[in-house]
């Protein structure tokens, strides 16, 4: 037996003033993009911003369903309509906010298993990372790339 260990780096920031214009243009974005949220089930609200390397941000939201499995993570309402407005851009960053009980929640909200197989998709289609912005009320995290967030992903090498 061999033991693989597998670690990730996350950058860690306490204000919004410490980063870029740019990064704070997609994290406020996506802070916006909570009041168009669908979630009138579990009212957890999620917002997600996406740039585009043609300095475009597409925003989605999620998209409950009674039948829960039905609905839709904001992450991937926004990719996916990146993707279909602009099949030829590659995806720069993206971020993510939620919103519950009346205030952005105070940690960061990372992306469910489902979105993290669809960031690392759209990462390896453009052949570029995609940074990952998580904001919470306190606190934003930063990861660098997919890698990071789904070190062991599936990808086309699986399917010969």
């Amino acid at each position: 037996m061999k033991k693989v260990e597998i670690v990730t780096t996350v950058l860690e920031y306490d204000s919004l003033n410490e980063l870029s214009r740019e990064e704070q243009e997609l994290i406020n974005a996506s802070k916006e993009a909570v009041k168009n949220a669908y979630a009138p089930y579990s009212k957890f609200q999620v917002g997600s911003a996406v740039l585009l390397e043609n300095g475009k941000i597409i925003t989605g939201t999620n998209q409950e369903n009674a039948a829960y499995p039905s609905g839709l993570c904001a992450e991937r309402v926004a990719i996916f309509y990146a993707n279909s407005m602009f099949p030829n851009v590659a995806v720069k960053a993206v971020a993510v906010s939620a919103f519950t009980n009346n205030a952005f929640t105070e940690k960061p909200v990372p992306p469910c298993g489902s979105c993290r197989q669809v960031i690392s998709e759209t990462e390896t289609r453009f052949k570029s990372p995609i940074k990952i912005y998580l904001a919470g009320k306190t606190r934003i995290m930063v990861i660098e790339n997919a890698k990071e967030l789904l070190p062991l992903n599936f990808d086309d090498g699986f399917l010969g």
